[in-house]
């Protein structure tokens, strides 16, 4: 199962590495919010939280669905800058209704890979954003009724809670990090012009490789190994075409992966990858595989490893029925893969994340990627 970006005819020197800390912002609060995908960082995770102050703490809870189960596109940004501020400021002249469109791209959206309208003007669009932040929980569903109905001021408290956060603890990790990620991504600029893009991409990850077609048409695509499908173009977007490559020290497991119509394809890869535990008794992952024998179980997994879904949610998501998603969640349920919480009158279903881990750090991070 592979994403693909078409690059047939594509320059080389419009396929682009580049640090960007707005991207590493984003992978930060992912950590903080999800600690369960990321082992190597628990103990930055407890000790960055402790230190949160009371009221950042609230803000980021209100917002964190724009990072926690997937990456908003606003968040990997395709042209990085140098600094934060430079790259809220190119994001301060995106017009409300692509920037409130693009911040709701995010998880259980099955018509990604195709125009979808700004919830500003389209009504399905409003109902469908409301009930995703409705079963998130209160904050969520109030952050989400003050960016649609007044979408300037919530985008000057973002901003504000972006540079809160880089004056509480992420100026001092950029300081830290961005040095090493400007060098892996020099690196990757100067093997991608002396060894070229196929060992360029292999060196990046394992799960980027480059296909040539073989009938003589010339045809060049990346591949992206990912659960999930995605199609896109490096001419998505034809005034400025091209790939983004982001390096992030925070990312591990995951390979994000931004190509939405209308944005230029957008990657994020982690830098380095870190040990997890051993797996569990055979007799355990033997039943556990066991009831991961079916693509859609699979699926459903790679969901809701990323947070909390609602069976209708996954239904709509996967185009089946909700008593097919319940049958799924029942046996991945009874394997143990599964935790199930009630919110008001939401059911929400999870991955069990350190279940998955003792299962085996391959299959952890195929769903993660």
């Amino acid at each position: 199962m592979a994403n693909v970006i078409d690059i047939t005819g594509l320059p080389p020197e419009r396929v682009v590495f580049s640090p960007s800390p707005l991207a590493e912002l984003g992978a930060a609060l992912h950590a903080l919010s999800e600690p369960g995908h990321h082992p190597g960082l628990h103990g930055w995770v407890t000790a960055t939280n402790a230190a949160l102050k009371t009221d950042l703490a609230d803000r980021l809870c209100e917002a964190d669905f724009l990072w926690r189960s997937s990456r908003a596109d606003i968040l990997l940004p395709a042209r990085p800058g140098a600094t934060l501020t430079a790259e809220l400021d190119e994001l301060d002249r995106i017009d409300d209704e692509r920037f409130v469109a693009a911040a709701f791209e995010i998880t259980c959206s099955p018509s990604y890979t195709s125009p979808t309208p700004s919830p500003l003007v389209d009504a399905g669009e409003r109902t469908r954003v409301r009930e995703m932040a409705a079963a998130r929980g209160p904050r969520q569903a109030a952050f989400t009724d003050r960016m649609l109905t007044d979408p300037d001021g919530l985008r000057v408290w973002l901003r504000r809670l972006f540079e809160d956060c880089e004056e509480a603890f992420f100026g001092d990790i950029w300081r830290r990090v961005g040095i090493q990620l400007a060098a892996d991504a020099r690196h990757k600029t100067e093997l991608l012009r002396h060894k070229g893009l196929a060992e360029t991409l292999s060196a990046t990850s394992r799960a980027l490789s480059l296909e040539s077609a073989q009938d003589g048409s010339g045809a060049t695509r990346i591949l992206v190994d990912k659960l999930a499908r995605g199609r896109t173009t490096a001419f998505a977007r034809p005034e400025d075409p091209g790939v983004t490559f982001l390096p992030t020290s925070f990312g591990w497991p995951h390979l994000l992966f931004g190509h939405a119509p209308g944005w230029r394809p957008v990657l994020q890869y982690p830098v380095a990858d870190r040990e997890l535990p051993a797996p569990a008794t055979l007799e355990l992952v033997q039943q556990r595989l066991e009831a991961l024998g079916h693509p859609m179980r699979m699926q459903l997994c790679r969901t809701l490893s990323r947070g909390p879904h609602t069976t209708g949610e996954l239904a709509h998501a996967f185009g089946i029925t909700s008593p097919e998603v319940s049958r799924h969640i029942a046996t991945l349920k009874k394997a143990g893969l599964i935790q199930t919480r009630r919110r008001g009158r939401y059911v929400l279903h999870q991955l069990d994340l350190q279940v998955v881990a003792r299962l085996g750090s391959d299959f952890l991070e195929g769903v993660l990627r």
